[in-house]
């Protein structure tokens, strides 16, 4: 960089080094509802989709992972990780990031909706990733007529 250069940098890092002390000595207002929701639905939507997909393929293909690579390899059928597969395609399909401060971020309020939008997404992706069973006991009935 050229001497003009370096002095206009160091002047905007020395304005953003003021800017970023004055916040810390802001009180911050906590999030909003309906941030905390935006947060909720952020943390959520992922853990539908991952225990939706868990659920299903471990239910209609579980046995014969298990039973054929599971056992060439030494691993079980929980080996595998959705979640970040799902929360990359959640965010390709525009799931927008929620707008807080750093310090919104961090506050109880915030990690207690994402926390509850985790736990009730998986809830509801595992319950809705059931629909395979629907299926097996028909299968059942044919083999005990045969």
């Amino acid at each position: 960089l050229h001497s003009t250069e370096r002095s206009c940098l160091l002047r905007e890092l020395h304005r953003f080094e003021s800017i970023a002390i004055a916040q810390e000595k802001l009180e911050v207002a906590p999030p909003s509802p309906g941030q905390l929701r935006h947060v909720f639905f952020h943390n959520a939507l992922p853990f539908v989709g991952f225990g939706f997909l868990d659920n299903a393929i471990m239910i209609a293909a579980g046995t014969q992972i298990e039973l054929s690579i599971g056992v060439v390899l030494g691993i079980s059928t929980m080996a595998g990780n959705l979640a970040g597969y799902v929360e990359a395609l959640a965010s390709r399909l525009g799931l927008s990031i929620p707008d807080l401060t750093p310090k919104q971020a961090d506050m109880w309020q915030t990690r207690l909706s994402a926390h509850l939008g985790k736990a009730i997404g998986v809830t509801i992706g595992c319950i809705l990733g059931m629909f395979p069973l629907l299926f097996f006991g028909e299968e059942e009935e044919k083999l005990e007529e045969k």
